[in-house]
């Protein structure tokens, strides 16, 4: 009888402890920092929709996807974009995946450095994206509610 006492003692235990926690991680709604630098579509199409779909519809925020080096290039609505894979059954365009992205409240940020690099201006950019600045770019990723993931 002491063993069975003993066993679900534990089992409250236990159940308490992983409540407690989803409750803990059900509260804490922090932000995502997405470091994009390919303009590889299948990529960003990953990216972006895990960014849109997967977080920022979950309720985290601020929600911040990060084009730089070769990411750039996605944003310039003079380039033709598509989507592969599974997403391509859908027939939405990259533009069209940040264009929903940034109605939904996510933030689109273009690295100030590689857009001059790669020879675009913000006339050259979809509808909404901020041109970056270090200190907006230094606000998203030392904020200790951000996490940074690298597309």
């Amino acid at each position: 009888m002491h063993k069975v006492t003993k066993c679900l003692l534990t089992i409250v235990f236990i159940s308490l402890f992983f409540a407690s926690t989803h409750s803990l991680a059900a509260e804490n709604k922090g932000g995502l920092f997405v470091n994009l630098t390919t303009d590889d579509t299948w990529a960003a199409g990953k990216a972006i929709l895990f960014a849109h779909q997967k977080v920022l519809k979950a309720g985290h925020s601020p929600v911040a996807i990060w084009l730089n080096v070769r990411g750039i290039y996605l944003i310039d609505k003079k380039r033709a974009s598509h989507v592969h894979g599974l997403m391509k059954e859908k027939g939405t365009s990259i533009q069209d995946m940040l264009t929903a992205f940034m109605h939904d409240g996510g933030m689109v940020i273009a690295c100030q450095a590689c857009s001059k690099a790669a020879g675009l201006t913000e006339d050259d950019f979809i509808d909404g994206v901020t041109m970056g600045t270090p200190d907006l770019v230094r606000g998203l990723l030392f904020d200790p509610n951000v996490k940074t993931l690298s597309w």
